[in-house]
């Protein structure tokens, strides 16, 4: 499926000022309707609890409440309402996620503090092989709007996935690869949304056919956003410039489906996507090296400019990426395949990755990823009460930049893996144990005649959940992990115009030995879930921690080497929910880390603490949601680092439900994101003052199932 640009200009004008009236009016409706009906007894909608959801990415296909971990899960009605233009901003609304957001085309969640390569992002259970860790400018070749749950795992079910997301793993599921037979004979869904502030319009379908043991799936989608609003009182107009994007996103899968419920598939996909760089300085062009300072043409640096201008000094046109992701996936699953052995999973995939970053018109720089995948793993029958799951992954990574800004040689990263997990129930208590071993070799082309890089680690996890009275669960696990350097950390080697940094690798980089203890309390203070409170704990101490060290910095240009040091994460995330009544319920959620290094400095772009309140109601086809959400100042910075000023942003959200005549459910809904119209600025982002966060906007949708 494929929508023109002309199509979805025009679609997003003339719903434009509709939206805006629409919102206000359905804002003083909804208002009005939910108080006179706040104490109505009737039966509300029926709710799926986070408990009951079936989580994926373990292994082991538990639910929320059986994992001794944090989990988060993102799915049904909450993730259409939640999702965004891309995976950060989908999932920065949950307590412990952040997100980079560079502009509007590129976005990576940051979890406890960390981003980057130690957050892993899977695709239904396989690794996505793009080049988003090395940059945060790169866009994450995933798209929320054809997703169909997205998960968020830390600790021990983690671990399987690569030891090196010491902050967490991403699973987006999606359904390319049919994994059962419709049993009309076909199914899918079609939803179209369009909005103002910039927001633009989308539009995706998919639908899966099949007959007898085989079935089809087919889906599509399409975007484009213009040049987004910021909050009121910019300095730097009303307007990102060079934050418009535009992207389309299709595959295709055939899959074989036994009727014991095992499957073999495959399937093509194909993205593109076309998005600005905001910030963009081109003073900053011909700035090279003398030792370790910067000199940028005539500039004297003098003492050192500590101030982070993000790009200011901006002129010309803004640079674009042009991108284009091919992708041939092979899932399958075999079960009971012999005695003790429950199933057998295959996930691999081939990946073709190219971007090019357009100047003026030509391309400056193009990167390029070639990579294939393939992970097996194998559920075994209990053992002595033990159940579990082992399995190998292998990876091979040809990554390389070439033109202008080719601040990284070209590379090969090889990777292999041997996991263990194994889980028992003794009575009340629940023990949950990993053990992992990785592999990993780096070649750089022209390094001192084709230098390799090779490291090796074990890391391991134990986890314990313990239900020690009526509604109270204890959680407890220990992570000892190890995280090898990127082929960027240990050769980078010149000027990144896009997140204006002068980028120097370290080939003596070893890899980083990550402990951490995490420590959860779960009270539900009724049978009925009406009010539960829980709070998560955790202190991870990470030796040989990699990070960009700041040696330099001249008009906005920071010169960056990657160094190491040990390094400290401590944090807390929290959450009450509470039903009111049958019409309404209340949440408030909080987090916050501190990180430091050994010698007493910070963490560059640590994430703020935030603290948010959210009031639901529903009262027959209607579900109303509105949150606030209050960002503490950050003023616990890195040298040449500025501090960024706290917020508060009000949302709201409104939808109404209903059953087409076939039986089969469709809804429409209307978002208002920063009601307020506020000026914030994400302290997580290399491009905060460039590109602050998006102003008011009002989004409208249609969601049909059929």
């Amino acid at each position: 499926m494929s929508y023109s640009s002309k199509y979805f200009s025009s679609f997003t004008a003339s719903l434009a000022q509709p939206a805006i009236v629409a919102a206000v009016a359905a804002l003083c409706a909804s208002t009005a309707v939910f108080a006179q009906n706040a104490a109505d007894t009737q039966q509300a909608p029926e709710e799926v609890t986070l408990g009951q959801v079936t989580v994926q990415a373990d292994a082991l296909a538990r639910s929320v409440d059986d994992l001794t971990t944090p989990a988060d899960v993102l799915t049904g009605d909450e993730l259409v309402q939640r999702r965004g233009a891309n995976l950060g901003d989908t999932l920065s609304g949950e307590p412990g996620i952040q997100a980079t957001h560079f502009g509007a085309g590129a976005s990576r969640p940051v979890i406890r503090g960390m981003d980057g390569a130690r957050v892993k992002v899977l695709q239904s259970g396989a690794a996505i092989q793009d080049a988003s860790t090395v940059s945060p400018d790169h866009l994450v070749t995933t798209e929320p709007m054809l997703a169909r749950q997205i998960e968020v795992l830390r600790g021990p079910s983690a671990l399987i996935y690569g030891a090196g997301a010491i902050g967490g793993v991403v699973n987006v599921l999606d359904d390319k690869i049919p994994t059962s037979v419709p049993k009309k004979g076909y199914e899918g869904q079609v939803e179209m949304r369009a909005g103002t502030g910039g927001a633009g319009a989308a539009g995706a379908v998919s639908v899966t056919g099949g007959s007898g043991n085989f079935a089809i799936h087919a889906e599509g989608m399409a975007r484009n956003a213009h040049d987004y609003r910021v909050g009121s009182g910019w300095e730097g107009g009303g307007k990102v410039a060079g934050s418009r994007s535009r992207g389309n996103d299709g595959s295709v899968g055939l899959s074989w489906i036994g009727d014991d419920g095992s499957y073999l598939g495959a399937a093509y996909t194909r993205q593109t996507a076309n998005y600005g760089l905001p910030g963009h300085n081109h003073s900053i062009e011909g700035c090279h090296l003398h030792g370790l300072h910067l000199h940028c043409g005539g500039h004297d640096h003098g003492d050192g400019d500590h101030e982070d201008h993000d790009h200011d000094h901006e002129s010309g046109d803004v640079p674009v990426v042009r991108l284009k992701s091919e992708r041939y996936d092979l899932r399958g699953e075999w079960r009971n395949p012999v005695a003790g052995i429950s199933a057998v999973r295959l996930r691999g995939g081939v990946t073709d990755y190219k971007h090019d970053e357009v100047e003026d018109g030509a391309v400056a720089t193009t990167f390029r990823n070639r990579a294939h995948d393939l992970r097996l793993e194998a559920v075994h029958e209990p053992i002595a009460g033990w159940t579990g799951v082992f399995g190998l992954e292998t990876s091979r990574r040809r990554f390389s930049a070439v033109g202008e800004e080719a601040y990284l040689q070209p590379t090969v990263t090889r990777q292999n893996g041997l996991f263990l997990m194994e889980q028992q129930r003794f009575g009340d208590v629940s023990v949950e144990a990993a053990v992992r071993h990785d592999w990993q070799s780096v070649d750089a082309d022209e390094a001192g005649g084709g230098e390799r890089r090779s490291h090796h680690g074990t890391s391991a996890s134990i986890g314990a959940g313990w239900r020690f009275a009526p509604g109270w669960r204890l959680t407890s696990h220990l992570t000892t992990a190890t995280r090898m350097p990127t082929a960027e950390e240990l050769y980078a080697n010149g000027l990144h115009m896009a997140t204006a940094t002068y980028e120097l690798g370290n080939s003596r980089l070893r890899a980083e030995r990550s402990n951490n203890i995490d420590l959860g309390l779960e009270r539900k203070f009724d049978s009925q879930g009406n009010t539960i409170a829980s709070v998560n704990l955790y202190r991870n101490h990470i030796a040989n921690y990699i990070y960009g060290k700041t040696l330099d910095a001249v008009d906005g240009l920071q010169l960056l080497q990657y160094s190491q040091q040990t390094a400290t994460f401590t944090g807390l995330e929290a959450k009450v929910q509470h039903k009111i009544n049958a019409n309404w319920r209340a949440t408030v959620w909080g987090d916050m880390v501190h990180a430091r290094l050994d010698d007493g400095s910070h963490i560059p772009r640590l994430s703020p603490a935030r603290v948010g309140l959210r009031l639901a109601g529903q009262w027959e086809h209607w579900r109303s949601e509105a949150e606030w959400t209050l960002v503490k100042r950050q003023n616990k910075v890195a040298e040449y680092e500025t501090e960024t000023p706290g917020y508060g942003m009000l949302g709201w959200r409104l939808s109404y439900h209903d059953r087409a005549s076939d039986g089969s459910p469709w809804q429409a809904y209307l978002k208002v994101d920063n009601l307020t119209d506020k000026l914030a600025y994400a302290h997580t982002s290399y491009i905060k003052n460039a590109a602050p966060l998006r102003g008011r906007s009002v989004t409208v949708g249609f969601v049909k199932q059929f």
